[in-house]
């Protein structure tokens, strides 16, 4: 039997969070948050399937880097408790290959955030 979750939480400056650490993290990348300074490099960090940025049509071309993205919410979020970002974390059936899995979560992606 094919079964699968979703979870979603929020990236809330409020909590201590950040959406560039976050960013980081999930992408295995290495990014400098421009706010507090901190270098965040989870280049080391193993098991990362697929990252993508799926950005709406009038979205400015410079989002497709993910530190300029991020730094950039970061920025204009000035609020002590931003709610910055939010994290969704897909478990697809195993019956699904890994291409079905990126297409299916990318086309819900777009459908229902960009």
């Amino acid at each position: 039997m094919a079964i699968y979750h979703l979870s979603i939480k929020i990236i809330s400056r409020g909590k201590g969070k950040s959406a560039v650490a976050a960013a980081s993290y999930r992408s295995g990348e290495k990014i400098k948050n421009e706010y507090d300074g901190i270098v965040h490099d989870f280049t080391r960090k193993g098991g990362i399937a697929h990252t993508e940025i799926l950005l709406p049509q009038n979205a400015p071309q410079e989002f497709s880097d993910r530190g300029t993205l991020w730094n950039s919410v970061e920025k204009i979020e000035k609020s002590k408790n931003s709610q910055l970002a939010r994290n969704l974390l897909f478990e697809l059936p195993r019956e699904l290959n890994e291409q079905n899995r990126i297409k299916l979560i990318s086309e819900f992606i777009e459908e229902n955030f960009t």
